[in-house]
């Protein structure tokens, strides 16, 4: 295997590997995921840059990509530790302010400009706002959210509970953290993370998507605390555990959409208000939905992203661990 070089970021808080050298072949950003699923080559590079010793259990990044025609300045085919997701918001914000940064996409010194870029759900449009030539922050307007199914019953370790379903580019299951006797701080970390992964396995079945099965499958849990209500809108705090048990340290992009639509749908949040979206970490995304569509609301999601390191990764070829382990 040829080295890796990669470019880091992170968005409030979660991390994203950026990596421009892999081709992935496909006609199709969501062709090139169903792709590098079944791609020895290519997974080798997923499985190297997101394990141990190179990475770890929270890993985030991504394959940038053609875009699916020229109306897109490119498109990324997202991995994390156990494959490739469907959508990816904080990489969203993370690429947006890398391909100003680096000049991939010109835009003014002051004022907002456009990022368009196609993931394996769709097309996403990323508005970033720059001042002096310095990124200030970036606001994605995603693929259409629904609401799927609310009140789904799930039997849990920590008895039974009722789930609302929603896609915001992937499918998510929502849970009152409170339901379960937890809340989200440190303290009840670990625990979040394992029921989490019951809840995400137990209703995988239930979120099929209506058009597309590569996009079906229930992407996280989506554990969260409602702060209550104010004039500008609502106020929660919340972890999505995803994948196998993975922790966005973030507030979760593709996570926020799928809220906004429970949100909008139960009323509580109307066109002119925004949701304070926080973190386990403490950090805060900004969400809104800006219009209403047939196939869903459209949002809009706020946020900011910072590179934190460039590396080149290598494969000793009489390294008996080769591409690395996973330890959780």
């Amino acid at each position: 295997m040829d080295d890796v070089r990669v470019v880091d970021y992170h968005t409030a808080g979660e991390p994203f590997r950026i990596v421009t050298s892999v081709e992935v072949p496909g006609s199709s950003v969501a062709d090139r995921r169903v792709t590098a699923q079944s791609s020895e080559a290519v997974d080798a590079v997923r499985r190297l840059l997101v394990n141990e010793p190179r990475g770890h259990a929270d890993m985030y990044g991504g394959f940038v990509v053609p875009g699916d025609d020229d109306g897109a300045d490119f498109g990324v085919v997202f991995w994390h530790k156990d494959g490739y997701s469907t959508a990816c918001g904080h990489g969203t914000i993370a690429l947006a302010t890398w391909a100003v940064e680096t000049g991939l996409v010109q835009v003014p010194r002051d004022g907002a400009s456009d990022v368009v870029i196609d993931v394996p759900s769709g097309r996403v449009v990323a508005r970033v706002s720059c001042v002096g030539g310095v990124v200030s922050s970036v606001a994605f307007r995603n693929v259409p959210a629904y609401v799927l199914r609310r009140g789904v019953p799930v039997s849990t370790a920590r008895g039974e509970v009722l789930a609302d379903i929603s896609y915001g580019g992937a499918f998510y299951a929502s849970v009152l953290a409170s339901s379960l006797g937890l809340s989200l701080n440190s303290a009840c970390y670990a625990d979040l993370i394992a029921i989490g992964r019951e809840i995400k396995w137990a209703l995988d079945p239930v979120a099929v998507h209506p058009a597309d099965p590569r996009l079906s499958g229930l992407y996280g849990t989506i554990l969260y605390d409602d702060l209550g209500d104010g004039p500008s809108g609502p106020h929660q705090r919340n972890l999505a555990v995803f994948a196998d048990g993975e922790a966005d340290r973030s507030p979760c992009g593709s996570g926020t959409s799928a809220r906004l639509a429970l949100l909008h749908d139960e009323g509580r949040l109307r066109l002119d208000q925004a949701l304070q979206h926080d973190s386990i970490v403490g950090t805060t995304f900004l969400g809104r939905v800006v219009d209403e569509t047939p196939a869903g609301v459209i949002t809009e999601v706020t946020g900011s992203a910072f590179r934190t390191g460039t590396a080149t990764f290598t494969l000793d070829p009489r390294d008996n661990l080769g591409t690395g382990f996973t330890l959780r």
